[in-house]
């Protein structure tokens, strides 16, 4: 999902390319799952005639400041990503529309068209954005409850260490706290612990201060190589871990050392175990009382569950139809050889076991007439005289009264 260097490549995107230009029309998607807390027609009201004063970010939100308020306020979401018709702006593979779709995209929620012709748009393909019309949005949820930003307001190694002293769960869960540090979510946080050699799971409290600052420097390096590259994953280091962290288990490595999958943060997170080794096997919290400002965090998690499950199909129970075919007699042999094949059985419950009863009465029944059948046919090889008809038989019983 988008992190601090996609939203940030869309910021610097609409600040070159729209600032200082007046919104000549406006088309808000009819999906309040989106569109949050404001009507179509309001939302299109306050845009239009505006003037685009700047646009600005803190963590993984971003809002346009225009003229007057109130401002689009954006949350990304899983999805969310900001194009501008003939402009790359940035190459996130999950969100990725394609030169050959319609615009404004069928994905999009927020359209506008500038008075010089330039248009852009925010689109959602899974629908777990927010889009909000704010006063002023740093003094209200979510962003007033962010941490730092990682990347404008960076921490000093004093405050960063003290920090993390007086948390004891685990590490990862802390950096994916937005109330903590904002703009670091899965995939940083990954890079960054794996190029600090600290395992996900190590207690925060019981890091060193030489390795926090580490850790810190990491942050800082791996956040400002991904803007030197405007957010384009093709271009990352080859020997990051973030090219292999998606594929299977198994067949993941780095450097010719095994990735390897847990659960930290309550993420799926891809570490090095040859590297990242848990220190004093310290007992971790995964879960406590989080800020308020993780439920941006925790909400993100939730969505991307349907992408990290593997889907496990399950098999399809028979119709009734179906039953009732599979429990008639299959033919015989197609060769000839008169051996038929076996029955499918489907009876269930008192009934089934009452037929099955039946059925094994009615066999013993044909045993029997077949055994009877065999003497008969054994009586008829003996040479003996056959037994006289009932003719024959009248005949003598008339000769014998006269």
């Amino acid at each position: 999902m988008p992190e601090l260097p996609e939203v940030e490549a869309a910021r610097r995107a609409l600040e070159e390319h729209c600032v200082s230009k007046r919104i000549k029309r406006a088309v808000v998607a009819d999906d309040s799952k989106v569109i949050d807390g404001v009507s179509v027609e309001d939302f299109e009201a306050a845009l239009i005639r505006k003037t685009i004063i700047g646009v600005h970010r803190k963590g993984k939100n971003m809002w346009i400041q225009l003229d007057s308020p109130p401002f689009p306020t954006f949350q990304f979401g899983m999805a969310g990503a900001i194009y501008i018709k003939g402009v790359a702006v940035t190459k996130y593979k999950r969100s990725a529309v394609k030169d050959t779709d319609e615009w404004p995209s069928k994905y999009s929620k927020v359209f506008v068209e500038l008075d010089d012709g330039l248009e852009f748009s925010f689109t959602d393909k899974r629908r777990f954005a927010k889009v909000r019309l704010l006063k002023d949005p740093l003094s209200v949820p979510p962003i007033s409850e962010l941490g730092p930003d990682a990347l404008k307001e960076p921490m000093d190694l004093e405050d960063f260490f003290n920090c993390l002293r007086k948390k004891k769960i685990g590490v990862k869960a802390l950096l994916l706290d937005q109330g903590f540090i904002s703009g670091i979510g899965n995939w940083i946080a990954d890079e960054v612990l794996y190029q600090a050699r600290i395992h996900p799971q190590q207690a925060a409290s019981s890091i060193p201060k030489d390795i926090c600052a580490e850790l810190l420097k990491c942050i800082n390096e791996v956040i400002q190589k991904a803007m030197e590259v405007e957010a384009d994953s093709s271009q990352f280091p080859s020997s990051w871990i973030f090219h292999s962290r998606e594929k299977k288990p198994g067949k993941a490595f780095v450097d010719g050392k095994k990735i390897e999958f847990i659960n930290a943060g309550g993420r799926t997170t891809a570490y090095v175990p040859q590297l990242q080794k848990l220190v004093d096997d310290q007992p971790l919290k995964e879960a406590g009382k989080r800020s308020k400002a993780t439920t941006d965090n925790v909400s993100d998690a939730r969505e991307s569950k349907e992408e990290e499950k593997p889907v496990v199909s399950k098999a399809a129970k028979p119709s009734r139809a179906k039953k009732r075919e599979l429990s008639q007699p299959e033919p015989d042999d197609e060769e000839g050889n008169g051996d038929p094949k076996p029955k499918h059985n489907l009876n269930r419950g008192k009934d089934g076991k009452k037929k099955q009863k039946a059925a094994r009465k009615e066999s013993d029944i044909e045993d029997d007439s077949n055994d009877a059948d065999e003497e008969k046919v054994n009586e008829t090889t003996d040479e003996k005289p056959a037994a006289p008809s009932k003719k024959q038989a009248t005949n003598r019983r008339k000769t014998a009264r006269k």
